[in-house]
C-alpha cells in the first residue's frame, strides 16, 4: 500500500514540474507587447477593484440606531411629516418618473448596474404599469414588475421575524398599555397621530415613520425599538418602511385604499384583539389573532374596520413593513438608495 502511494506521489511531482515548465516556456515565447498589456490590465484592474471597495453607502438613518439628540425637525407630536417638494414618496408630478430613473442612474454610477434590471424595467415603465393595473392592485408611487402577486402571505415568506415577534408579543404589549396609560378623554397624548376615517377613531404611534426614526417615541417603547434592530428583513432605511402601534376604536371603519409600493408586506402582530374587527384586502377578509401575525400586501384595495362595542374595547395591532421576500439583496440596496428619505 505504501509503495503505491509513493509511485503515485512521485508522478503528482513530476506533473507538476512540467505544469511549472511549461508555463515559463509559455512566458518566455509570448511577445513582449502582449506581456506588457496583460500587466497593465491587470493593475487597472487591482485600482478598480481598491477604489469600489473604499467607497462607502449612503449613511443612511438605520433603524437599529436610536438618536439620543432632541428631536428633529419636521417632527409634529411626534410623527414626522413630509416637508419637501420633490419627496418621491409624496410627489405625485409628472417629473417623478425622471427623478427616479436619475436616482437608478447615480446609484449604478457608485456602484453597479448588476441586478438592477428588473428596477431599470420599473423605473422606465412606471407611468404604463401604475395606469394599467387592475383596481384591485393599484400601488400609488411604485410598482416593482414580476414580483408575485397575492392579497395575503403564508408566515413562512418571512419566517424568522414573524417568529421573533410573535415570541415578544407580551413585551410589546407591556410597552402599549403602559402607553395606553397617559390616555384622556380631552387630548391626544403627545407622540400619537390622529387620522382621517369616516367614522370612529384611528390612531398611531410611529418609531419609524417613512424610514426616519421618531426619537421621542422610541424613547418610551425601547425594548419594541430594540426589537425592530433584530428582524432581518425590517423596511428602516427608505421611505416604504414604517412601524407603529395602531389603534381602532369600536366603530371605526378605515377608508379603502391603496398603498405606496409592492416592494414591502405589511405585518400585523396582533395585541388585543376582541370580536367584530377585520381586515379585508384584495376583497378576501381575515381577522386578526393576539400574538399571532397577519401578513399582507397593502399594495392591494384594503380596508380594516372594529364593529365592535364600547366594553369590547379597540382593536390594537404592532404594525411593521418588511421587504417582499422576491425582491433580492441587491435590488433592496437600489432601492434604499433611490427612495432614501428626504431624496
Amino acid at each position: 500500500m505504501s509503495l503505491e502511494w509513493l509511485v503515485a506521489w512521485s508522478w503528482s511531482l513530476d506533473g507538476l514540474r512540467d505544469c511549472i515548465a511549461t508555463g515559463i516556456q509559455s512566458v518566455r515565447d509570448c511577445d513582449t507587447t502582449a506581456v506588457v498589456t496583460v500587466a497593465c490590465l491587470l493593475v487597472l484592474f487591482v485600482w478598480y477593484c481598491y477604489h469600489v471597495g473604499r467607497e462607502q453607502p449612503r449613511p443612511y438613518a438605520a433603524v437599529n440606531t436610536l438618536m439620543q439628540g432632541p428631536d428633529a425637525g419636521g417632527l409634529q407630536n411626534g410623527f414626522a411629516y413630509c416637508q419637501s417638494p420633490e419627496c418621491v414618496r409624496c410627489s405625485h408630478s409628472d417629473g417623478l418618473n425622471q427623478k427616479l430613473y436619475h436616482n437608478l442612474q447615480e446609484y449604478a454610477k457608485r456602484y453597479s448596474w448588476a441586478g438592477m434590471g428588473r428596477i431599470h424595467k420599473g423605473v422606465r415603465e412606471q407611468g404604463r404599469y401604475l395606469s394599467s393595473r387592475p383596481s384591485i392592485q393599484k400601488p400609488e408611487v411604485f410598482f416593482l414588475p414580476d414580483l408575485p402577486t397575492t392579497p395575503y402571505f403564508a408566515r413562512d415568506a418571512q419566517k424568522h421575524d414573524v417568529e421573533l415577534l410573535e415570541r415578544n408579543f407580551q413585551t410589546i404589549l407591556c410597552e402599549f398599555e403602559t402607553l395606553y396609560k397617559a390616555f384622556s378623554n380631552c387630548s391626544l397624548p403627545q407622540g400619537w397621530k390622529m387620522n382621517s376615517t369616516p367614522s370612529g377613531e384611528w390612531i398611531t404611534f410611529y418609531l419609524v415613520n417613512q424610514g426616519v426614526c421618531v426619537p421621542r417615541n422610541c424613547r418610551k417603547c425601547p425594548r419594541t425599538y430594540r426589537l425592530l434592530g433584530s428582524l432581518r428583513t425590517c423596511i428602516g432605511n427608505n421611505v416604504f418602511g414604517n412601524a407603529c402601534i395602531s389603534v381602532l376604536s369600536p366603530g371605526t371603519v378605515i377608508t379603502e385604499h391603496y398603498g405606496p409600493t409592492n416592494i414591502r408586506i405589511r405585518c400585523h402582530l396582533g395585541l388585543k384583539t376582541p370580536s367584530g374587527c377585520e381586515l379585508v384586502v384584495g376583497g378576501e377578509p381575515q381577522c386578526w389573532a393576539e400574538g399571532r401575525c397577519l401578513l399582507f400586501d397593502d399594495s392591494f384595495l384594503h380596508t380594516a374596520f372594529h364593529e365592535g362595542s364600547a366594553e369590547d374595547g379597540p382593536r390594537v395591532v404592532f404594525m411593521v413593513d418588511l421587504w417582499h421576500p422576491n425582491v433580492a439583496a441587491a435590488e433592496r440596496q437600489a432601492l434604499d438608495f433611490i427612495f432614501a428619505p428626504g431624496r
